[in-house]
């Protein structure tokens, strides 16, 4: 008699949870909003200017069997932010997994950067990823999740010209790494993914700058935004992770 056992992995290890992940109507955040559908999870999403795009998302969502919803919010406006945590958890009745992923690059020399820049750029990346997850904190039980998408520059800055983003993604992991500690009682997990070059539209592989990013690299290539989404999916179910921090750069960092 034959006495061997097979388990299937669960194909759905996010089944029954509620997600929200902020900027996600394109690119990291469009392929992470799809990839926990297809892990089970109902998916709310926030958006600014790209309505159509959001829209799109949700229809895709929908398509997979999922519950989805897009919320039009602005990260570097201090009520928005918390209010479509509010608006999510009441709409999707929890909030399970957060995952802070809406961001604002810009590059330039010191010299060239406004006070303007620099406050709009602490608001989105910075004071908008911490309010969010105050307030979906406050709405998690035990076993939420926590992802935040950071950046290869917070690992290593090659070159001039990224001092201020590089500041406002490196203020992440001492976020994250302080929410681990204050969340960890509670049995919430809080993690952050460096991205190395992804090919979306706001950094295409075949972009003019697209060469030199893909020579500083190990693997001398831009990831996909999927390559992300799975990493972030994994954290997203994982019990026993926290207060890390996960390149996925193709050896950027190496």
């Amino acid at each position: 008699m034959n006495t061997t056992r097979t388990t299937d992995p669960d194909p759905a290890p996010l089944h029954g949870k509620v997600a929200l992940v902020t900027g996600g109507s394109r690119g990291i955040g469009a392929a992470t909003a799809l990839r926990l559908a297809r892990d089970g999870a109902d998916v709310a999403l926030t958006y600014v200017n790209g309505k159509e795009e959001a829209e799109d998302v949700v229809r895709r969502v929908g398509a997979l069997g999922r519950r989805a919803l897009a919320v039009r919010a602005d990260a570097a406006d201090a009520g928005e932010a918390a209010d479509a945590v509010e608006r999510v958890a009441g709409q999707l009745g929890a909030l399970d997994v957060l995952v802070n992923n809406a961001g604002v690059g810009l590059l330039g020399p010191l010299e060239d950067l406004t006070a303007g820049d620099v406050d709009r750029v602490l608001a989105v990346n910075v004071r908008g990823v911490f309010l969010t997850t105050r307030a979906a904190a406050a709405r998690m039980g035990r076993g939420g999740r926590i992802v935040t998408i950071g950046s290869c520059l917070a690992q290593r800055v090659p070159g001039p010209g990224a001092t201020l983003y590089t500041m406002t993604k490196s203020a992440l992991v001492g976020l994250t790494k302080a929410l681990a500690r204050e969340l960890g009682p509670r049995g919430i997990t809080a993690n952050v993914v460096h991205p190395g070059p992804i090919d979306t539209d706001m950094n295409p592989a075949d972009g003019p700058n697209a060469d030199g990013q893909a020579a500083v690299t190990a693997l001398g290539r831009f990831g996909t935004a999927d390559e992300v989404a799975g990493l972030v999916a994994y954290l997203a179910s994982a019990d026993y992770v926290t207060g890390a921090e996960f390149a996925v750069d193709g050896g950027f960092s190496a």
